[in-house]
């Protein structure tokens, strides 16, 4: 399971992509406009961006240049076909070009040769003695099994992956309830304190003033 961020602006193409990439078990994230995607990555972390090139406001060169730094791997997708912009694409630093039309079985399996040669799309996550198991929905500390809600399974895989980064509260509610967020915060607050305490992580989930969590990893 990867974190994937689709930046697309014909939402049309974003949501084929998306809903093929979550029928393989991925976390898809998107984005309609060069901007919207930068915002996204400064606040989150991601294993792979989708990238249009004929973005409004930032285009597709552009972006990449923002993103490069983080060593997030990166998939043109473009209407621009030709051999040279192909050259370009990859001199620019992207680590696959995919031209539009394209099969979305093709794309997918691009997406995972990417993956599994960042040793990304794994089915377990470790964080020293806890193991998460993403296939089963276990997890064990020490060996030992540890009885989690859906709910606090979910939070749990959210903060593992992006582990030394805040996160705002309204982020992690809406991605693990997956409904809007307006404002309450004793239902999220509630379950983080029940998963310090399961996994003896009192002082690893740390409250970030007026922001939200953050797992120090």
């Amino acid at each position: 399971m990867a974190e994937i961020l689709i930046v697309e602006d014909d939402e049309a193409i974003a949501d084929l992509i998306s809903m093929n990439l979550k029928g393989e078990g991925h976390l898809c994230t998107l984005a309609h406009g060069g901007m919207e995607g930068a915002d996204l990555i400064e606040k989150r972390r991601f294993d792979l961006v989708l990238l249009d090139i004929m973005l409004p406001e930032i285009d597709g060169y552009e972006l990449l240049e923002y993103i490069r730094p983080t060593g997030t791997p990166v998939i043109f997708l473009t209407a621009r076909g030709a051999v040279e912009e192909r050259i370009r694409g990859l001199k620019a630093g992207a680590d696959d070009y995919l031209a539009k039309p394209f099969q979305v079985g093709e794309l997918l399996a691009r997406v995972e040769a990417i993956l599994r040669r960042m040793g990304i799309n794994k089915k377990q996550m470790d964080l020293e003695d806890v193991s998460i198991f993403l296939d089963s929905r276990q997890v064990t500390k020490g060996g030992l099994p540890v009885i989690l809600t859906a709910k606090e399974f979910d939070l749990l895989v959210e903060l593992v992956q992006n582990k030394n980064i805040a996160l705002y509260r309204d982020r992690l509610y809406e991605k693990v309830w997956k409904e809007p967020f307006f404002g309450e915060t004793r239902t999220l607050d509630a379950h983080i304190q029940r998963l310090r305490k399961k996994l003896g992580w009192e002082e690893r989930i740390k409250t970030v003033f007026r922001i939200g969590y953050r797992l120090e990893g």
